[in-house]
């Protein structure tokens, strides 16, 4: 079993921004929500080529922080996401992408069925020194 992902233990990495910076990629943060329900599925990340290859395709892509390269999202598991429209915040320094998940799964991680969750954000926690719990 993967701990981190899991696990009820609260082990937040604070250096995910440090992390991203060492890449030497020009990357800005992609809120993806699902557009009928609002819920937000994950964050991840994108350059200029994710961002044009989303408009061209109507599919979420985005750039892959820990492989260093452009990630499809579905291209594997088949969890592709439908692009509805990109909205861009105040600032211009990130997106949100609404999209429609094809098949219902979104994260990598699997519920207690073996089917991937709907949104990467399944567990809650009300202070930093309390345990996780699945919602």
């Amino acid at each position: 079993m993967n701990l981190l992902e899991e696990g009820k233990a609260l082990t937040l990495d604070f250096k995910k921004l440090r992390k991203v910076a060492e890449t030497d990629q020009d990357v800005i943060p992609v809120v993806l929500q699902h557009a009928e329900s609002g819920k937000v599925l994950f964050i991840g990340y994108a350059n200029d080529l994710a961002l044009k290859e989303t408009f061209t395709t109507r599919q979420a892509v985005l750039w892959s922080t820990s492989r260093n390269e452009l990630w499809r999202k579905g291209a594997t598991s088949g969890d592709v996401l439908d692009l509805v429209d990109v909205r861009v915040n105040c600032e211009q320094n990130s997106v949100l992408y609404r999209v429609i998940p094809r098949k219902g799964g979104v994260c990598h991680t699997k519920d207690a069925t073996g089917q991937a969750r709907q949104t990467c954000y399944y567990r809650s926690t009300t202070a930093m020194d309390r345990e996780l719990e699945f919602v």
